[in-house]
């Protein structure tokens, strides 16, 4: 008597007009793929333009930047050249 409500079969998907996977799958089109290389093309031109107009650093600053990254990575390699029993040692 309580159970008289409950729905029988299978459970459906909220939103799902029918069967999934109806109708067939569209073909990506040769433009398609020529409009997403332009879009990428033009992005990363972009993001060039960007850096060289964000850049408002003295070529002084740029090269102590690029010097200070050279030695934060040699002292990266040194530790890492260490195993932890040569540390311990």
């Amino acid at each position: 008597a309580d159970y008289e409500a409950v729905q029988r079969g299978p459970l459906r998907l909220k939103g799902s007009g029918g069967a999934l996977g109806a109708g067939k799958r569209k073909k990506k089109k040769a433009k398609d793929k020529a409009q997403i290389l332009e879009q990428i093309v033009s992005s990363k031109k972009q993001e060039e333009e960007k850096k060289r107009g964000l850049d408002k650093r003295t070529p002084a600053q740029g090269a102590y930047e690029k010097m200070q990254e050279k030695r934060q990575m040699e002292r990266i390699l040194k530790k890492a050249s260490k195993t932890h029993k040569q540390r311990v040692e």
